[in-house]
């Protein structure tokens, strides 16, 4: 008598799992086309990337460009249009206002294959934007204009730059 496949349980890679890997791979393309290295945090904590920036000869400069990435098969767009919403937990929000280096949201919409940007720190300097935070979570307007981009990751660089402590 044959006997019967045994079908163990497996573990199934998810779309959010592909939507993850999507969206760090889409950034890494412009940090790596700046010259600039990046890291995947693997335990995450709010997290996602690291990016370390080099001057003009190579030389690695101090400091990191922090990024939390998120995904979405279908971003969603504020009442006026001009920007994809995002929340986000309250949480996190507050652990990134208190970071010394630059933490750059970054919302990956994989139906249009593009990216979304906000610097988490300067939004958040704005006192109306700081009021808003209550709850669990937060919800943040990423503007489209704000599209990621080789320009983008420079910007971020500099941004960097301005925050490292002078000595």
């Amino acid at each position: 008598m044959a006997k019967s496949a045994i079908y163990p349980p497996r573990k199934q890679r998810t779309r959010e799992h592909v939507l993850a890997d999507l969206s760090a791979n889409y950034v890494e393309k412009f940090a790596l086309r700046c010259g600039f290295a990046v890291e995947r945090i693997h335990q995450d904590y709010g997290i996602d990337l690291a990016v370390f920036t080099f001057d003009a000869n190579g030389f690695i400069e101090g400091g990191v460009v922090w990024m939390q990435l998120k995904a979405t098969d279908r971003a969603k767009s504020n009442r006026e249009g001009g920007a994809i919403i995002v929340r986000l937990d309250r949480r996190d929000v507050l652990a990134w206002i208190a970071e010394a280096n630059p933490i750059i949201l970054v919302l990956y919409d994989a139906a249009h294959e593009r990216a979304y940007w906000l610097s988490i720190q300067n939004y958040f300097a704005a006192p109306q934007a700081f009021a808003r935070i209550r709850g669990q979570t937060v919800t943040v307007p990423i503007p489209k204009t704000n599209r990621m981009s080789a320009k983008a990751m420079r910007e971020f660089a500099r941004e960097k730059a301005r925050h490292a402590p002078q000595g």
